[in-house]
């Protein structure tokens, strides 16, 4: 029988391209088990990106029955499955029916580009038009991005939603918020919450004080009603009400770059890790202090493990393409069948050969902060064919990690000796290496790459009342973990960092203003 290995914990990963649950063995962390769906992603119009909730949500209730079918074949008893925890997409905003259940519009997912004219006219309203006049409240400056400026637009634009709000039927969340009320029960007594690494998010909660800021609301005109509860990131918020876990408690939640960074135990002040997912996110940990950057990073609640627990705080460098550079080659240019053929087609020349790639699909986020540059391929010869343009965009993830390192070397004062990373990008080697060459340090994978799922279900399973898990420094397992390291000399990977910088400055004030490009 399989109930020697004593207690488990389950993870909900529900990111940007797809939907996982995976199954830990919560004293040796080790994944047993694990189930993955690819989403869909709509783009309605030149800049808009949407998901459909109810596809998200389904995909979860798959993905757990799926898994669970397969460790009935592995013959691992489901009753220890002690406790789940959720990461989410982060920032990806989403109304919905209390009454229903049903949401109100699709989720408008944190890359979306509609509400620029709706940032143009916020910005209106500072004085001196200053876009970071709440980033020592909020850690954010105000962008597309985050969820507030999203919901403002739902609001403007979406008559349902106007009329639910009148009628005290609307409900707002982030995905992880709009997953918990679900899996709790819905429509018959589900919880509307958040975490605080969720909550801080979307421009409308306050930092310090761990609360949502009347302020703020009172700037974006968002009704406080429809908001929701927001707790520690480590307890039980309800139970899960049907399927093949019913009965098991949800009591870990946090946003999917702060899951990463709990399961690349990043625990002390100064530790840091790399995510490469859709966006590439490099958080470090400043402790129980917020830091304020200087170099275009935001500030970001890291955890808070446990209602009684401090709050963490975190430095972030958030670049928008990374991973979905990959799925665009593969899905809208055709090069590839699979992100895999995109590495073996790099790997056949080894060189972009002078060819640049910035994929300002989304404008650019960190450290630039500019919504008005638009994806650009540069340097193009005629010796240029798709292999050079697959190593490019490769090396475009690099380079973008490579200024969101540099901003936080010089935030920190502290220059990282290496760099953590996790994400289902690692897995591409040549990645790595090319990072390592770029960064002119060590690059240091886990050989467990699934860190946000884990860093979620360690959450859960520490939380109080369930206490499957321990957090003690001496209790977490050592990780086994692969080197990269540089291999060409500095003086090559600076000149090419040169010109991946003179490149970015070409893909910049394209867009002259977000009335212009058929909105």
């Amino acid at each position: 029988m399989a109930a020697s290995l004593g207690p488990l914990v389950g993870a909900i990963d529900q990111g940007t391209s797809s939907t996982r649950f995976l199954v830990f063995n919560a004293a040796t962390a080790e994944l047993l088990s694990h189930h993955q769906v690819e989403l869909k992603q709509e783009f309605p119009k030149e800049g808009w990106v949407e998901q459909d909730p109810k596809e998200i949500l389904n995909s979860v209730y798959e993905c757990v029955e799926r898994t669970c079918e397969k460790m009935r074949e592995l013959n691992i008893d489901i009753a220890n499955i002690r406790a789940i925890g959720v990461t989410n997409q982060r920032e990806t905003t989403v109304v919905w029916d209390k009454t229903t259940g049903e949401p109100l519009y699709n989720a408008i997912v944190w890359l979306d580009l509609r509400t620029q004219s709706t940032v143009e006219r916020l910005l209106k309203r500072i004085p001196g038009e200053n876009k970071t006049f709440s980033k020592f409240k909020t850690g954010l400056p105000l962008s597309t991005y985050f969820s507030a400026v999203k919901l403002r637009w739902l609001l403007d634009n979406v008559e349902e939603i106007k009329k639910a709000v009148e009628e005290g039927r609307a409900m707002f969340g982030t995905i992880d918020s709009w997953l918990i009320w679900s899996l709790t029960g819905g429509t018959n007594g589900g919880i509307h919450c958040t975490d605080v690494t969720n909550a801080s998010r979307t421009m409308l909660f306050n930092i310090h004080s761990l609360e949502w800021d009347p302020d703020l609301c009172k700037f974006f005109e968002i009704p406080m009603e429809i908001l929701p509860n927001v707790r520690s990131s480590s307890e039980i918020y309800g139970v899960m009400e049907s399927g093949a876990l019913t009965g098991v408690p949800i009591s870990g939640c946090l946003g999917d770059q702060h899951a990463a960074l709990v399961g690349q135990m990043c625990f002390q002040d100064g530790q840091a890790k790399n995510t490469y997912g859709t966006g590439c996110f490099l958080l470090c940990n400043t402790g129980q202090k917020s830091v304020f950057s200087e170099h275009g990073l935001i500030t970001t609640i890291a955890y808070k493990m446990g209602k009684d627990k401090p709050a963490f705080y975190a430095l972030e460098g958030s670049v928008a393409i990374a991973g979905a550079v990959v799925r665009w080659l593969r899905d809208n240019l055709g090069i590839a069948k699979s992100s895999l053929e995109v590495e073996k087609l790099a790997a056949e020349v080894g060189t972009s050969y002078g060819c640049y790639f910035v994929p300002a699909f989304s404008g650019l986020y960190a450290p630039y902060w500019e919504p008005s540059a638009r994806g650009i391929i540069c340097g193009l010869t005629q010796f240029t064919n798709k292999n050079h343009i697959a190593f490019a965009a490769l090396e475009a993830v690099c380079f973008q990690t490579r200024e969101i390192l540099d901003a936080m070397n010089k935030d920190c004062g502290i220059p990282l000796s290496q760099l953590q990373v996790d994400g289902g990008m690692t897995s591409n080697r040549i990645l790595m290496q090319l990072q390592s060459d770029i960064l002119c340090i060590p690059v240091v994978k886990p050989s467990m790459a699934e860190t946000t799922a884990l860093g979620a279900a360690m959450a859960a399973g520490a939380a109080e009342g369930v206490e499957v898990w321990s957090l003690n420094p001496g209790d977490l397992t050592a990780v086994t973990c692969e080197r990269f390291e540089p291999q060409i000399n500095p003086e090559e990977s600076e000149y090419r960092y040169a010109r991946w910088k003179k490149a970015v400055m070409k893909s910049m004030g394209w867009e002259a203003s977000a009335g212009s490009n058929g909105k």
